[in-house]
C-alpha cells in the first residue's frame, strides 16, 4: 500500500464549501481508500491506496467531492516522501521553521514568474520559492502577512494551498500510525 496526503483548498472557510470531516472520511472509505484519517477542518487527509498514479487518485477525490457535496474543490496530492522532503529542505533555522508556513503549489510555476516574485520584498516577511513549495517565515501573524496564499497564487499564476509547520508534522505522524 502507498501512503498519501491530500490537501483540499478553500473548504470550511467563512461558511463556504462546507465539508464535514466525518462525511469526507466516509466518502473516501466508500471509494476504496484505506486507513483514511483527517486532521482539523481545513481539508488534510492521510490515506493508503494500492493505486500508484497520483493524478488518477487526485481526480477520483475531486470527482467524489463534486458529486457528493455539489461543488468543486482543488485537491493536491503528495506522498509521504514528498512531505518529508519539503520539511527537510526548509531554508529556515529550526526555530524559524517551527513557526513557518508551506505554500504547496499545484503546478510548477513559470521560471520568469518565480524570478520576478522572488525579488519582491515586504518588511518582516521572508520567503523562498521552489518548483513545488514556497517557504514562508514572518515573526508577525500569518493573517497579517502580505505574502499569503492569495499573493503567491496571483504572482505565480498557480493554485496553491498553505499549511503551517505544526499541521505538516502532524500529517507525517498520522501517516506513521498507519
Amino acid at each position: 500500500m502507498n501512503t498519501y496526503i491530500a490537501f483540499l483548498r478553500g473548504i470550511n472557510v467563512s461558511g463556504q464549501k462546507k465539508i464535514p470531516m466525518v462525511k469526507l472520511r466516509e466518502l473516501l472509505i466508500k471509494s476504496g481508500f484505506k486507513n483514511v484519517q483527517t486532521y482539523i477542518q481545513s481539508g488534510n487527509i492521510t490515506f493508503q491506496s494500492s493505486e500508484k498514479n497520483k493524478n488518477k487518485l487526485k481526480d477520483l477525490i475531486q470527482n467524489e467531492i463534486q458529486v457528493f457535496f455539489g461543488f468543486e474543490v482543488p485537491v493536491l496530492l503528495k506522498t509521504l516522501k514528498n512531505i518529508q522532503d519539503i520539511l527537510n529542505y526548509s531554508p529556515f533555522s529550526e526555530p524559524e521553521k517551527e513557526t513557518s508556513y508551506f505554500t504547496l503549489l499545484h503546478a510548477i510555476p513559470n521560471k520568469k514568474l518565480i524570478e520576478s516574485t522572488s525579488k519582491e520584498n515586504h518588511p518582516n516577511e521572508t520567503f523562498y520559492i521552489t518548483k513545488t513549495c514556497v517557504y514562508f517565515y514572518s515573526p508577525m501573524s500569518y493573517g497579517k502577512a502580505k505574502c499569503n496564499n492569495n499573493f503567491f497564487e496571483r504572482k505565480l499564476k498557480v493554485t496553491a494551498t498553505t499549511r503551517n509547520y505544526k499541521t505538516m508534522t502532524k500529517l507525517l505522524s498520522l501517516c506513521a500510525e498507519n
